[in-house]
């Protein structure tokens, strides 16, 4: 394929995680060191930046500090949640684009994000290509919550999925500290898949598992429930159970009461309040002491635990994709193909078609979750444990952990 030259953007988008800035480093370094790459853009609130003619000038940055994001949580880039229209039925937003496109000879566009971000990418990339400008898109995976298609795994799971298992092995020590036993309730983020409720599991390897784990990929019974919990607390004097946000009824209705009180860009349902809602109903109707602990967004930018493996595979999906749209690919997904056989961990990056991975939500395997619906098996331990591998070799200032400063200096003010 013909050598095409020209700038690029790399922008994030959706929830954060503890290594998204790790993916966008992997981006910027290698862009800024290929040739056919004439300067490098971030965008400043994920295509909102695009749109509003935002975006930093990544060369600018100094390279100790570029060097920071591997180990700084959240979205230095800025993100958003923002929709684009299909653009058969309104190009407004793609006419823009292609306009800032074309400003600043950008020709490869890279987007950093989880389901929607793909979507994004996919619709970028067809009307490129339908007006015939010459641009590569690449999605770069991210999301705690684990369900883009294809991929084995994606960036900000492993590391969400480790400060999950650690807190709940630290809580099971706390909660049995006294002589009068009490049922702890962690609420964990997954509004559709329960990866990162399964993910509680991890703490067994260290004897410290909850009692019980409830997934949405599993429709929740309220009585059968309190059965399991009455049941684990009479035998053991204590119980810790570990649920999912987005557990719901067999109708569809969300068990936490905050359901509908507000949605993101995307039209997605904002959760919480679930463990303050069972916490309630399990001392009403058992009568035992009851705390209710929702980890609400530590579990996503807790940084000082991310796994070292999360981090080394996140800058290499980043790497990956500046790699692969120079070597012609476009309208595509980096991910991984993973083995782990004999107990061997190996991971190799694979592209994957943006159709295919758009809008669609991977979940765990029915057979990965017990009979009784309260917990994980061996295969969903052994699917998730290599990859929480590693301590983050991170740098600290006075204790505390040192992040990435950037200068951020806008393109349009040179």
């Amino acid at each position: 394929m013909a050598q095409l030259k020209g700038a690029c953007i790399i922008g994030q988008s959706g929830g954060p995680t503890s290594v998204i800035n790790a993916s966008a480093y992997g981006v910027i370094r290698t862009a800024l060191d290929t040739p056919e790459i004439t300067a490098v853009y971030g965008a400043a609130h994920g295509i909102k930046g695009v749109l509003n003619d935002q975006l930093y000038d990544m060369g600018q940055e100094d390279e100790r500090e570029l060097e920071f994001l591997l180990n700084t949580p959240s979205s230095e880039l800025g993100s958003c949640r923002y929709k684009i229209a299909d653009p058969e039925m309104d190009d407004t937003d793609y006419r823009r684009i292609l306009e800032i496109f074309r400003k600043y000879d950008v020709r490869y566009f890279f987007y950093n994000g989880g389901n929607d971000s793909m979507d994004t990418c996919a619709k970028i990339s067809r009307y490129m290509s339908k007006s015939g400008y010459d641009c590569r898109v690449i999605g770069v995976p991210k999301t705690i919550d684990n369900d883009l298609f294809g991929t084995d795994h994606c960036p900000g799971f492993p590391s969400a999925a480790k400060y999950i298992a650690s807190s709940c092995a630290e809580v099971y020590k706390d909660a049995r500290v006294y002589d009068i036993g009490a049922v702890t309730i962690m609420e964990i983020m997954g509004r559709n898949a329960g990866w990162l409720a399964g993910s509680a599991a991890l703490a067994g390897v260290v004897g410290c598992a909850p009692d019980l784990i409830y997934l949405p990929e599993v429709d929740f019974d309220m009585d059968r429930f309190l059965a399991d919990v009455e049941a684990v607390y009479r035998r053991e004097g204590n119980c810790i159970v570990a649920v999912s946000e987005g557990i719901h009824y067999a109708d569809g209705s969300f068990v936490s009461k905050a359901k509908i009180s507000a949605t993101d860009g995307f039209g997605h349902v904002q959760l919480g309040g679930l463990a303050a809602v069972l916490a309630n109903v399990v001392k009403d109707r058992i009568g035992v002491k009851v705390r209710g602990i929702e980890l609400s967004l530590l579990q996503r930018c807790g940084a000082h635990l991310a796994s070292q493996t999360d981090i080394d595979e996140s800058f290499q999906a980043g790497k990956a994709a500046v790699e692969a749209a120079v070597a012609g690919a476009t309208d595509k997904m980096v991910g991984f193909s993973c083995t782990r056989e004999g107990g061997q961990y190996h991971c190799q990056i694979q592209l994957f078609d943006l159709a295919s991975v758009a809008n669609y939500e991977k979940k765990v395997p029915r057979e990965w979750i017990n009979p009784e619906g309260n917990g994980v098996t061996q295969a969903f331990l052994d699917y998730a444990l290599p990859l929480i591998q590693g301590e983050n070799s991170r740098v600290v200032e006075n204790g505390l952990p040192r992040f990435a400063r950037l200068k951020k200096v806008l393109a349009s003010q040179k």
